[in-house]
């Protein structure tokens, strides 16, 4: 029988098939379905600081509504200790998940300011998460900072986490970064115990009728994982073998969760495959990573992680610039 037991964030996982932060695993009856079907772990939809502050500027606005004008009817309104927030729900939340999921439950965190980060990632330790998953998603829009000053800013709030908390540490980057390599050596020194590659940035699109900036969310395909697999094979040479990484985005089939592993991931996180196909896809993509490992021989995932990294492949070059040019020629070798 093949082994998929796997090793992630210090976590013993049965699959290395994650369900990743997304609006399956932000209900209880999929995520259960989730962990039937197979999933090794389920990381929860991220707390976005930025929504537990709007709800409470909205609700310090509607009770001062009025009061300019009628000061004493402030009186006539019996005051209010305490209203549910999003981390309020989000807490509850995770309980429910640590009550009915026997696989680890991860939180995700994605805050606006250093003291949001820390404050909430104690929050959701405390409500027992078995990991934490910092979200870093960010639009680099302001000139006046340089990448460096970005990239140390990440670093501070990984480091604040850090100390704040006990439990494991990820951290979700986006492929944005001048110079990731040397960052991700810098975020494993600040304490983050992996990586999870890549953030998945949702575009803005425009709306020509009524000329409004909307949002609209497509799922990935398959072809999207091609930028985590060169990184993963990059990355899995550099970084110390106790730091875990992750593959994230493009993950439909069980032939891009063997792509992930062969490269160095520990685990391959689904969301858009589930949210198209429902939670049984897992079972699915579990089969199909079973039969191609016996067809190759592979016993166990330990066996087959980093086998193709760019240390341990026959062509390093590859990963790197090489595979540009190689890439624009195989256009004609296929017509």
């Amino acid at each position: 029988m093949t082994a998929l037991h796997t090793l992630y964030l210090g976590l013993e996982l049965s699959s290395p098939i994650v369900a990743s932060a997304g609006p399956a695993t932000g209900d209880l009856e999929t995520a259960v379905r989730l962990e039937e079907a197979g999933a090794g772990a389920i990381v929860l939809p991220s707390l976005f600081e930025e929504e537990i502050l709007h709800e409470e500027v909205e609700m310090n606005r509607a009770l001062d509504t009025g009061s300019d004008q009628f000061p004493e009817a402030s009186s006539y309104f019996p005051a209010v200790e305490t209203f549910e927030t999003a981390g309020d729900r989000c807490v509850c939340y995770l309980g429910q998940a640590k009550k009915h999921l026997t696989v680890p439950v991860i939180a995700s965190l994605n805050g606006a300011t250093a003291g949001g980060w820390v404050r909430y990632a104690r929050i959701l330790e405390d409500a027992g998460a078995d990991a934490l998953e910092l979200n870093l998603y960010r639009v680099a829009a302001d000139p006046h900072r340089s990448a460096a000053e970005v990239e140390d800013g990440d670093l501070a709030l990984v480091g604040a986490v850090r100390s704040a908390i006990t439990i494991p540490l990820a951290v979700k980057l986006s492929p944005y970064y001048s110079a990731l390599a040397n960052l991700a050596g810098r975020l494993v020194d600040a304490g983050a115990d992996g990586l999870v590659l890549f953030n998945r940035f949702y575009q803005p699109d425009l709306d020509l009728e009524t000329l409004d900036v909307v949002p609209r969310v497509e799922l990935s395909s398959p072809s999207e994982l091609r930028l985590p697999l060169r990184w993963l094979a990059i990355l899995r040479p550099l970084l110390p073998r106790r730091v875990s990484l992750a593959a994230s985005t493009g993950i439909h089939s069980g032939s891009d969760v063997a792509k992930a592993l062969l490269v160095g991931a520990d685990v391959a996180m689904m969301t858009s495959a589930v949210l198209r196909h429902g939670p049984e896809r897992m079972m699915d993509v579990e089969g199909d990573l079973r039969a191609w490992m016996a067809s190759h021989d592979y016993e166990s995932v330990a066996q087959l992680r980093g086998s193709v990294s760019q240390a341990t492949t026959s062509d390093p070059a590859a990963f790197e610039r090489a595979n540009y040019l190689r890439t624009l020629h195989s256009w004609a070798t296929t017509r």
